[in-house]
């Protein structure tokens, strides 16, 4: 299993041809402060910080297809308005083929905007138009696809939110078209009644969804959903059924039977998109032809991820790569980001539209604190990227007895955290001047310390003050380890 996800996402995954066919959205994210309810009435006052869009709906998806470097042809609707804008642009700069857009006239595109303080959200305001695709429209998709079909498309994700694009005609003249090429078809359904995706590969509903289908509450245990999709499964004629399950994980249910595969504990910060991001792995494993279990715990993988971050999120390859890479220990060193190598990623992330977060400090004995305060940091943006004093720094800081470990046994053990993206090492006794490369979104010390006071805070965009957990300390713990 290991070896398979290995050449799969260092290679193959590259290789793979993907189509999505749904609705289109742009997710809107409004981040703020709220620190006081307003006079005019009981609600609470977000003193708004900042702003970005995001690729939503099946546009989520086909972001996270191309995020993990398949190679992706999106079709659905859009209108001549600025969230069309938005959304073109945004698809235009994840790398994703657009040939398949229908912009539609009078239509609004689907846009939803999601209002946040303090990292949860607060509120959720919608502009959407229902709207169908003609029938002139219908035959542009289905020429459009055949082309694809022709030219190896490896698999078609069907993605359907219920904002029109997916009808019961398109849906079945889809999957029959994809039947004459032996090109699976994966559906994200929406509503009770799943006719319209008779005869397909594969459908990826999550409990509720499962629970709807089938006009009863399911419980979230292996049996009760195993009996519940198989009898779904062999109703509409699926090859398989994938149930996600929150924490319980993924169920597999096929005519060999079920496979059940939890996930790992974690701390969850938001779960919009999450089931994008699952069929995005499991459709482009799927075209790749690997191993039901290795396909299921790459989806657990990707899920993981997706759900530590705040707002809809789309998983990389490298990430993944590295999520798996811990699972098998693979990994046996880590090489920290020389200056330059830094620079150039954050400089590439940002032009992504990635919030880049930075923080430094001498992480000799990780505790408890060490790691609350980097998942805090982790939280604040899209990567976390880590400023490590060097030995000989640490000993002109510590004393002359420190550091305990080695620059390369702790980079290495700051970079196998889920939290940190990269290291970087700098032996001044701030990281003032490495600051003025990186020059990060968002600069995070831990302390009492005031904004004011923090080195390099004029190269980084904010700077976050977090304040330590009591009782954990390196020092600390070197002094009650000799005590005892």
């Amino acid at each position: 299993m290991q070896q398979d996800g290995v050449r799969f996402l260092e290679k193959e995954i590259t290789e793979i041809k993907v189509a999505v066919i749904g609705d289109m959205m742009t997710d809107r994210y409004i981040t703020g402060r709220v620190n006081r309810i307003s006079p005019e009435a009981p609600v609470p006052v977000n003193l708004v910080e900042s702003q970005r869009e995001v690729p939503g709906g099946a546009a989520n998806t086909a972001a996270n297809l191309a995020a993990l470097s398949c190679q992706v042809y999106a079709c659905g609707m859009k209108g001549h308005d600025a969230d069309g804008a938005v959304l073109t642009s945004l698809m235009e700069q994840a790398g994703i083929d657009m040939s398949g857009m229908i912009c539609a006239e009078h239509y609004h595109t689907t846009a939803k905007i999601r209002i946040l303080g303090a990292r949860q959200q607060m509120m959720r305001l919608d502009y959407e138009e229902k709207k169908n695709p003609s029938p002139e429209e219908c035959c542009f998709v289905l020429e459009w696809l055949e082309n694809l079909l022709a030219r190896g498309l490896g698999v078609i994700v069907l993605s359907d939110y219920g904002k029109g694009m997916i009808t019961a005609g398109l849906s079945e003249k889809v999957i029959a078209l994809a039947r004459t090429y032996k090109v699976p078809v994966l559906v994200d359904p929406k509503g009770s009644d799943w006719t319209k995706y008779d005869g397909a590969f594969g459908i990826t509903p999550n409990l509720k969804e499962l629970s709807d289908c089938v006009g009863r509450e399911i419980p979230n245990d292996d049996k009760a959903v195993e009996e519940a999709g198989k009898k779904v499964r062999e109703k509409y004629h699926l090859t398989h059924l994938f149930v996600t399950r929150s924490e319980k994980g993924i169920t597999c249910i096929s005519e060999k039977g079920a496979i059940h595969r939890a996930s790992a504990a974690q701390d969850v910060f938001d779960v919009s998109g999450a089931g994008d991001t699952v069929m995005a792995v499991t459709a482009s494993a799927v075209a790749a032809g690997l191993p039901m279990d290795t396909i299921l715990e790459l989806a657990n993988k990707a899920a993981g991820i997706a759900v530590s971050k705040v707002g809809t999120y789309q998983v990389r390859r490298e990430e993944l790569i590295r999520a798996w890479n811990r699972k098998g220990e693979v990994r046996l060193s880590y090489q920290p980001l020389t200056w330059k190598e830094a620079e150039q990623k954050v400089r590439f992330w940002k032009e992504r539209g990635e919030k880049v977060v930075f923080t430094n400090g001498c992480f000799d004995i990780l505790h408890r604190g060490h790691l609350t305060y980097l998942q805090q940091a982790a939280s604040l943006g899209d990567h976390l990227i880590v400023g490590l004093n060097s030995d000989e720094s640490v000993k002109k800081l510590k004393g002359p007895e420190r550091p305990v470990n080695s620059e390369e046994d702790r980079s290495f053990m700051l970079a196998s955290l889920r939290s940190v993206d990269e290291v970087v090492i700098f032996g001044e006794d701030t990281p003032e001047e490495l600051l003025s490369h990186l020059k990060p979104d968002i600069l995070v010390k831990g302390g009492d310390y005031k904004v004011e006071e923090v080195a390099g805070r004029q190269y980084a965009g904010e700077v976050k003050i977090l304040p330590f957990v009591d009782g954990y300390s390196t020092t600390g713990l070197i002094h009650k380890i000799r005590r005892d």
